[in-house]
């Protein structure tokens, strides 16, 4: 893939769908989020027809206070998870990447005060359509030693929530898969905090 990856969320869908493009335009994943289900359930496409799916992402629980999500293939393979550090991820985003139960990556996010100020400025009448334009909420991915592995950063944009995924270091591709999945499932859960 060509980084730094555009992702963003289509505006008329009633379910949460997101397009990932990569530096030169070209669509590489479409997540589709399913509605209405107890349980998150997330299908990651390679078309925005929704025709080719690739990895299927789905919660442990009902509640998902600190919920694990895992990843699988279409031939139902363990790829990792990502869980929410519930307590922890009150006030700053915190979630853990996982490779079976050993933590292999960390998402943390970069100020809480972004974020929480972005949620109150969009509470305000016909101010707040500008809050996407004003505060840009940063997430950071790193290795357990603290080494930054990807950057997601929230764009300024009206009506929409647009995001740029830039890589900082080298990845394998099984590290690059459960990184990528990891942080979809995150931007899902998180864009509706603020």
């Amino acid at each position: 893939m060509e980084y730094p990856l555009a992702l963003s969320f289509k505006v008329s869908a009633l379910a949460p769908q997101l397009s990932v493009t990569d530096a030169n335009g070209k669509l590489v994943l479409y997540v589709k989020q399913k509605l209405f289900k107890l349980r998150e359930e997330v299908t990651v496409f390679a078309d925005a027809e929704q025709t080719q799916p690739l990895y299927q992402i789905d919660a442990d629980r009902v509640l998902d206070f600190s919920a694990r999500y895992r990843f699988t293939d279409l031939d139902d393979s363990n790829l990792g998870s990502v869980r929410r550090e519930g307590v922890k991820s009150l006030w700053r985003a915190y979630y853990d990447i996982c490779d079976g139960d050993a933590v292999v990556m960390t998402i943390r996010e970069k100020n809480p005060w972004v974020k929480m100020l972005d949620g109150l400025f969009s509470l305000i009448p016909l101010v707040g359509w500008f809050s996407g334009y004003v505060f840009h909420p940063t997430f950071l991915l790193s290795r357990p030693d603290g080494k930054i592995v990807m950057r997601l950063e929230k764009q300024p944009a009206f009506f929409e929530d647009q995001f740029t995924l830039s890589k900082q270091t080298e990845l394998s591709e099984e590290e690059e898969k459960r990184a990528l999945l990891g942080l979809l499932m995150m931007i899902l859960l998180e864009r509706t905090r603020g």
